[in-house]
């Protein structure tokens, strides 16, 4: 059996990542998540009480998971109409170092995905770039680029293999983790492999398709990926502490909580959880994580490479499901096109362009070795929640912050 094509159970941009976490939450959340996608949909209804959990609630939550998890520091930011509730729990460094704060910054994964989609459909909005148009007129390259849409590549139906998946790239991070990749040498990766499906035939999580996407968003703005996102996103929504990185950087702007996980990426590349006697040891505190704090993220660029604290992706993922960085039409037009990942469970895990419906949240999920967060928000009923944690996955194949967010969306949000 070919390795480099094994994803018994795919993480959400990790190494060899694809959708674990994000399949994880919505399965979890699925009573709204299917072929309603409308802002209204698993909301409260006119004059019900606001969906709400107590201080007490909240906090044991998040101490049980840490404690089960064993992570070094973990953050809940969650906003109702009844105002802020905060959780925050240990340190930015294993044993030791400052309580973790609001203000620190984390790499946020694959809610980069969220940036690089809401440009593309800016410059669809200015008639720059169509939702029909096939991938070859931008990136001749790719390989059955023909037929291939813009519009599968930001709702992960283009079928392109996944260059996150392979035993390359994989191998590539543990050996040299700071290693700079180019777009281009990441697309090659993926161009190895042959499809999973015709285009629009299915759905498989791509990275391969978000790194085309931020190249075309550079070809017809003229401009830089971290420069677009300052102009178009950052700026206007009043983000002021998100950045994407420069290819040749791997700092991480102070103050910031540092990353670990248990294993590497070879090791977890087909399975998210450590072997049985590995887990048995992280439990009893033989086996410690390994610091990956200083992996340079460019694998992951437009796919995952973003930085940022919990209120800037509390702003922004209020922003995605309100609308501010896009027109109305083409908000309407983004909800509606959430659509479930597998046809016969329309109840289940759905996507769209370059967004998710999480229970009654719209948002993301982001994992890059050591970190992993969830936005989510949904503007009926003001409820936005943001959850990061400073270890992942977890030594059992978990992701600590998106199982945080799991049991806090379940206890506001009740099963009817």
């Amino acid at each position: 059996m070919d390795r480099r094509a094994v994803t018994s159970r795919p993480r959400h941009l990790r190494a060899a990542g694809a959708a674990f976490a994000l399949t994880l939450l919505l399965g979890a959340c699925s009573s709204d998540t299917g072929s309603d996608p409308g802002p209204a949909s698993g909301t409260t209804s006119p004059g019900a009480a606001a969906p709400a959990i107590d201080d007490a609630t909240l906090q044991s939550t998040v101490q049980e998971a840490a404690e089960q998890f064993l992570l070094p520091g973990a953050v809940v930011l969650l906003r109702t109409p009844d105002g802020e509730q905060t959780v925050t729990y240990g340190t930015t460094e294993r044993g030791g170092g400052a309580p973790v704060t609001l203000d620190d910054h984390i790499r946020v994964g694959s809610n980069t995905k969220t940036w690089t989609g809401t440009v593309i459909l800016q410059l669809v909005q200015e008639g720059k770039i169509a939702l029909e148009d096939p991938v070859s007129r931008y990136r001749p390259e790719v390989p059955g680029g023909d037929g291939i849409t813009v519009e599968q590549l930001l709702n992960m139906r283009s079928g392109l293999f996944n260059y996150s998946e392979t035993l390359e790239l994989n191998e590539a991070l543990d050996r040299d983790p700071q290693k700079v990749w180019t777009p281009e040498e990441l697309l090659a990766l993926a161009f190895a492999h042959p499809p999973y499906f015709p285009p629009g035939q299915g759905y498989h999580y791509s990275n391969t398709n978000f790194v085309l996407l931020g190249l075309i968003a550079e070809q017809l703005d003229g401009k830089q990926l971290p420069e677009i996102f300052r102009d178009r996103l950052f700026t206007p929504v009043g983000l002021e502490y998100t950045e994407l990185p420069a290819l040749t950087s791997n700092a991480i702007p102070a103050p910031f909580s540092r990353g670990y996980m248990f294993g590497d990426n070879v090791l977890t590349m087909t399975d998210p959880a450590i072997p049985p006697d590995m887990q048995a040891a992280a439990t009893a505190g033989t086996l410690a994580p390994n610091d990956v704090t200083e992996g340079n993220p460019s694998w992951a660029w437009a796919a995952g490479s973003g930085i940022s604290t919990a209120h800037d992706l509390a702003t922004w993922v209020e922003a995605l499901a309100d609308g501010k960085a896009l027109d109305a039409d083409m908000q309407a037009r983004r909800l509606a096109s959430v659509q479930p990942v597998d046809p016969s469970q329309p109840d289940g895990p759905g996507y769209g362009w370059a967004i998710a419906k999480l229970g009654p949240l719209y948002g993301h999920t982001g994992e890059l070795p050591g970190y992993n967060s969830f936005m989510g928000s949904d503007a009926e009923s003001g409820v936005t929640l943001v959850v990061w944690a400073n270890l992942a996955p977890g030594a059992n194949g978990q992701d600590p912050a998106s199982t945080i967010a799991k049991t806090i969306i379940e206890t506001m949000y009740p099963p009817k």
